[in-house]
């Protein structure tokens, strides 16, 4: 499960759609609707929300949005509750955690997707955080499973 904190729309289509089915299994996880990955380190961070629900659902409307903002179709009916009116930064990510995943996702990218690759991940590009986080100082967060990066 990925649970991405970069924007989504830094996701290439694969990543995207991966990002949107998982993050519904972590919607129903949240629900306890679910046996299975109930300790999920991702998870961790929602957990710690005061509507642990409500936040991956804010979440998965992002994710639609960027969907709907390059034609897919993306089913709504599957998030649980509405869109709030404002989306505010509900949880921190580390700068550290972010630089890792935008890496992570440009190794990906370099593989799968060449021509997303050479117009979203320029030498100069820098992770943008999914608009539910705000970036705060750190390394990379402790719940990772940090995988070998080459940059």
């Amino acid at each position: 499960m990925r649970i991405w904190s970069v924007h989504p729309s830094q996701l290439d289509a694969k990543g995207l759609v991966a990002c949107w089915r998982e993050t519904l299994l972590a919607q129903k996880v949240l629900q306890g609707l679910t046996k299975g990955y109930t300790n999920h380190p991702q998870l961790k961070r929602f957990r710690l929300c005061a509507d642990p629900v409500q936040a991956v659902a804010t979440y998965l409307h992002i994710i639609a949005d960027e969907a709907d903002s390059r034609g897919y179709n993306f089913d709504r009916t599957r998030i649980v509750s509405s869109r709030p009116k404002t989306v505010e930064a509900l949880m921190p990510v580390t700068q550290g955690q972010l630089d890792y995943e935008f890496d992570f996702l440009r190794q990906k990218v370099e593989a799968r997707d060449e021509k997303w690759f050479a117009t979203h991940f320029a030498k100069d590009a820098r992770p943008e955080a999914h608009p539910l986080f705000y970036v705060i100082p750190g390394d990379i967060e402790e719940w990772e499973h940090v995988k070998n990066i080459t940059k």
